[in-house]
């Protein structure tokens, strides 16, 4: 049986300190008013902030601008106001997701493994319980920040505003009214609550069918599992496209993708893969998975290549078409993008294609733990940075910054991450029983 190390429980929860205290000196520093904005501008200014002076730029010209009134000004200032307000918040929404995508991702690998009745992969089934034992704490933090954005605690999904949908109103969206049927509040938590209800659901009786089993004399309990993993895997193919409609597209709504859904997947599949490589190593280095040979790594190590390459064809592909059209309506999520956020939104592209094309695209490298360590460090980063570029340039605009919000929120569900699935590894033995293909596993060679 596994043991939490104590040094490594003691780190989690430094990091979760560490991390709580950062998210909340983001939330005590955001400015409250108009005023302090015009200060935070002007501060900036002083310090030669160009991308946080740059709507302050576009105020003084419009200002000065004959004909224009006071009120524009103030308009700016809102915009800037909400734009501050919004990234603490921001913060913590990416690195909620980041972590619980991970969780998500190698649920769903883990039923493509029975669903495939793969024979390579059962000697990691329980890493991959393991780290799909954080689903349920993801899921509850995710669904609460959700239910707080539709309370108007923040302005991330401003197609919440009554306004918007209200033909009364001076603010009357045309396009959002046209969404209504969809994009409303009550619908909107009711089928979130579905999916994360149906998804928790699926892992925790697969879990406890794995657990059944190493005590069964037959393979029922196999079989359950199989035949779950088909099932879930149906259904979830369509609820993760509306995943990433619902919490990711509607905060743009005039906006949409048809490719967006696997887009979104690509990140989760490459990144869960990534998190199962880089535990099973640790466990492996703490002295256990002895089971586990350099073959079971190349694999791991193989799939982060391939999705590394699926990824950048659906990235390219969706940037190709979209900028070839140019389509206005189409063209502005790159064209923000690229503005404001370049040196992220192309640099995204070395660590998530280059770098891990170069370094696991050799079949020996695959099998040195530091080289696959040293990819998969690179490549979460560059999906946080993708889970980023999801949602700040539409929440917050040239007003982003990776500071104490941003590096708060990720020690903390880092923290967080850790413990949860370590601790889950302590609850049963690391190795399944009474699997058909256990055999096989053990003694797999690539």
């Amino acid at each position: 049986m596994y043991t939490l190390p104590g040094k490594l429980k003691l780190l989690a929860i430094v990091f979760m300190v560490i991390g709580a205290i950062g998210i909340a000196s983001g939330f005590l520093n955001t400015p409250s008013n108009t005023e302090e904005v015009k200060e935070l501008l002007a501060s900036h200014s002083e310090n030669g902030h160009g991308n946080a002076t740059a709507v302050h730029e576009k105020i003084k010209e419009s200002h000065n601008q004959v004909g224009i009134e006071e009120s524009h000004e103030n308009e700016h200032l809102e915009h800037a106001l909400h734009a501050y307000q919004n990234r603490p918040w921001s913060a913590f929404y990416v690195a909620a997701f980041f972590f619980f995508m991970l969780s998500l991702g190698t649920l769903v690998f883990y039923a493509i493994q029975y669903a495939a009745q793969a024979g390579w992969s059962p000697v990691l089934f329980r890493v991959m319980e393991g780290i799909s034992a954080y689903l349920p704490i993801g899921s509850i933090i995710i669904f609460a920040f959700l239910i707080a954005s539709a309370m108007g605690l923040n302005h991330l999904f401003h197609w919440m505003d009554p306004d918007l949908v209200n033909p009364e109103s001076e603010h009357f969206d045309e396009i959002i009214f046209g969404k209504r049927g969809w994009l409303n509040t009550p619908f909107f938590l009711i089928r979130i609550a579905i999916y994360l209800g149906v998804w928790n659901l699926f892992g925790y009786i697969l879990r406890k069918n794995s657990i059944k089993g190493d005590s069964s004399d037959n393979l029922t309990w196999f079989k359950k599992n199989f035949k779950m993993s088909v099932g879930f895997l149906a259904f979830f193919i369509v609820t993760e496209t509306i995943m990433a409609w619902d919490w990711f597209m509607s905060l743009d709504p005039h906006w949409y993708s048809t490719l967006y859904g696997w887009y979104v997947f690509a990140t989760m599949i490459v990144s869960a893969i990534t998190v199962i490589a880089l535990v099973t190593i640790t466990l492996k280095a703490q002295g256990f998975l002895e089971f586990v040979n350099d073959s079971h790594i190349h694999d791991l190590a193989k799939y982060m290549f391939g999705f590394s390459i699926f990824w950048t064809y659906l990235w390219f592909a969706q940037f190709m078409l979209i900028w070839y059209a140019d389509i206005p309506e189409e063209a502005t999520y790159f064209v923000t993008r690229i503005d404001d956020y370049k040196l992220l939104f192309f640099g995204m592209l070395v660590t998530n294609f280059v770098f891990p094309f170069l370094v696991l695209m050799n079949s020996d490298f695959k099998r040195v733990n530091w080289f696959v360590v040293l990819a998969g460090i690179v490549i979460l980063i560059g999906h946080y940075i993708d889970v980023y570029l999801l949602v700040m340039p539409t929440t917050v605009g040239e007003h982003w910054h990776i500071g104490i919000p941003e590096l708060g929120a990720v020690l903390f569900f880092l923290g967080l991450f850790i413990f949860v699935i370590f601790n889950a590894l302590t609850k049963a033995p690391l190795l399944q029983k009474n699997n058909p293909f256990i055999r096989e596993s053990k003694h797999y060679h690539y």
